[in-house]
């Protein structure tokens, strides 16, 4: 989380805008169909849980743009392509949990509406080292540049056309 909120940190002090993505289920979790259903973890997420608010470090400041979703993409039925492209977005820099499920949807989805994913590798995160290892080799090879904490602080220090989440 430490790595996410530098990452941020740089994002907002170049100016660059930054969105946000929540997940949140009516309570019972009708509202988030199998997914919910097939990890009951994710009930964590509804609404009124404490668990479900973002560490300080990570929380939206005033004015930032907070994605309500339900699956693992925050593309997925959400508003976020079309805010990116009014926004003039053409590249998304990923921080966030897991890098199996939401951080690698995202990435792909990402991908797949024209933008440039890349997922700070530091900033990012797993139940378990394996699958996270095996997700960032993977979306490497074919969806997004996974790059490390230093080089996505310096190309947001440097004024790269970048949005953090």
């Amino acid at each position: 989380m430490v790595a996410a909120a530098r990452v941020i940190d740089a994002a907002r002090g170049a100016g660059v805008p930054v969105l946000h993505t929540r997940v949140s289920y009516q309570p019972g979790g009708l509202d988030g169909g199998l997914f919910r259903r097939k990890v009951p973890a994710l009930e964590v997420f509804d609404e009124g849980s404490p668990l479900a608010e973002p560490a300080p470090a990570v929380a939206p400041r005033p004015g930032e743009v907070v994605v309500t979703k339900q699956y693992a993409s925050a593309f997925f039925g959400t508003s976020l392509a079309s805010t990116l492209r009014a926004t003039g977005v053409d590249t998304v820099v990923i921080v966030g949990l897991t890098t199996s499920g939401c951080v690698r949807a995202s990435a792909l989805d990402a991908l797949q509406h024209g933008f440039v994913p890349v997922v700070v590798r530091e900033a990012v995160g797993d139940r378990d080292p394996r699958p996270h290892a095996a997700n960032l080799l993977d979306l490497q090879a074919k969806y997004a540049d996974v790059v490390s904490e230093r080089e996505a602080v310096a190309a947001l220090a440097g004024g790269a056309s970048t949005t953090a989440r």
